[in-house]
């Protein structure tokens, strides 16, 4: 009789705690996959929801940013992942409050039905929003830079790659924010130059901010690991991210911003393009 092995009892915990996250990460992704479905309908139709508009949005948002989270913790500790996650929600989540109340640094805004706001300037969305977009352009940027991941420069290009992609997402978000949604407003400024209405120092300051979260959050999301084993591409960060792009551009396209919606799907397209590209190595 062959001798059998038998799973350590640790090693069965990790197995079972494999499956749960891989349930919930299933659970909580079809979820959002419903409630994106469901935005896009009330995009494309005049189907009016009851409640409050842009439920269905607060809704996908909020679940995304759960199965970005829980996406992450199949390669990270949860611990790491929630640390990064609350640095990024801080951060990001403060600078669009300083931004209300002075327009400084993305430039004058008013929030207009973003939902509940605290202390009249800190939007709820606004930490939620910039987890899931500096999380998923991170692991999009590591698809993307996949072949050069043993470099010594990667750390560099990783930074400066999410950084890019995180201000990509919200060229294409903010059209659809003001015009398709109404969630905020910008007021103009002395700069004859915007995109869509948002001043340049919008994008200058996506730009700084989110090299400011990533400087300050990426050790949380270095593995650890003394020999981390060789992990297959990940690509649940670029589903969010590719859907997140298709909306933005659909809904733009509904409210007869063309031109906005061309960008989102062509950027979407390229990225889409040299993540697989990369993710192949």
């Amino acid at each position: 009789m062959p001798p059998t092995t038998l799973d350590s009892p640790a090693e069965s915990r990790s197995d079972l705690a494999e499956r749960l996250r891989g349930f919930l990460l299933l659970g909580v992704s079809s979820l959002a996959l419903v409630m994106f479905a469901v935005v896009v309908v009330t995009l494309v139709t005049p189907t009016q929801l009851p409640g409050k508009a842009g439920w269905p949005d607060a809704v996908l948002l909020l679940l995304t940013a759960v199965a970005t989270i829980i996406a992450m913790a199949r390669h990270l500790p949860l611990q790491q992942v929630l640390l990064a996650a609350t640095i990024i929600g801080v951060i990001g989540g403060l600078t669009h409050a300083l931004t209300a109340a002075s327009a400084i640094p993305f430039g004058p805004i008013q929030y207009l039905a973003i939902g509940p706001r605290f202390f009249e300037h800190f939007a709820w969305a606004m930490p939620v929003l910039w987890i899931v977009v500096v999380l998923n352009s991170r692991g999009v940027a590591r698809l993307i830079l996949r072949p050069w991941r043993k470099t010594r420069s990667y750390g560099f290009w990783l930074l400066g790659t999410t950084a890019t992609l995180a201000v990509l997402v919200d060229l294409a978000l903010e059209p659809y924010a003001t015009k398709a949604r109404g969630f905020w407003l910008w007021l103009p400024t002395k700069l004859p130059v915007h995109w869509f209405g948002a001043p340049l120092t919008n994008i200058v300051g996506w730009i700084l901010v989110a090299l400011l979260i990533l400087a300050f959050a990426t050790p949380c999301l270095i593995n650890k690991e003394k020999r981390p084993r060789r992990s297959a591409p990940d690509y649940h960060p670029l589903i969010v991210w590719l859907l997140g792009m298709i909306l933005f551009g659909l809904g733009t396209v509904t409210a007869g911003v063309w031109l906005a919606g061309l960008y989102a799907l062509i950027i979407a397209g390229l990225t889409v393009t040299f993540a697989l590209r990369g993710a192949r190595w």
